[in-house]
């Protein structure tokens, strides 16, 4: 009975974080959280603290299952998520942009689009235009 009860308080202490961690704004944590705290509840309710409880006729056994199966579909899709998001550290993250932005080289030429056995006409020298604001809006995005 002590122990059906101490897990019952880590549960809602659980809970409770939880509760707080979505509050402000970090609801993949939340998730996780709620789903640590789930599993003592679920245990006592399917009878694991006190096996000797008949757990095959008792309606609180199954509905602790189903607390058990609530968990595993919340660590299953908070799993999920962070692997479309590109998972992993920040530092793993970090290093996987830098070396994106290393794999453009930036002073490569343009691909020819005509055969090279052809001379091709040159136009009429274009008038100068000033593409400087151009130029400073895509310096500063990186690119």
């Amino acid at each position: 009975m002590i122990a059906e009860t101490v897990c019952s308080a880590v549960a809602a202490a659980g809970l409770g974080i939880a509760a707080i961690t979505a509050y402000r704004k970090r609801f993949l944590s939340a998730a996780r959280i709620a789903a640590y705290s789930l599993v003592p509840l679920g245990l006592v309710m399917t009878g694991v603290v006190e096996w000797l409880a008949d757990t095959a006729f008792s309606p609180a056994a199954w509905a602790g299952f189903g607390v058990l199966g609530v968990s595993w579909v919340l660590f299953a899709s908070t799993r999920a998520v962070e692997r479309r998001r590109g998972g992993g550290t920040r530092k793993e993250r970090r290093q996987a942009r830098s070396a994106q932005r290393e794999a453009v080289a930036p002073a490569a030429s343009a691909p020819t689009l005509g055969s090279g056995s052809r001379p091709t006409a040159r136009p009429a020298a274009a008038p100068q235009e000033d593409f400087s604001d151009i130029e400073a809006i895509l310096k500063k995005h990186g690119i």
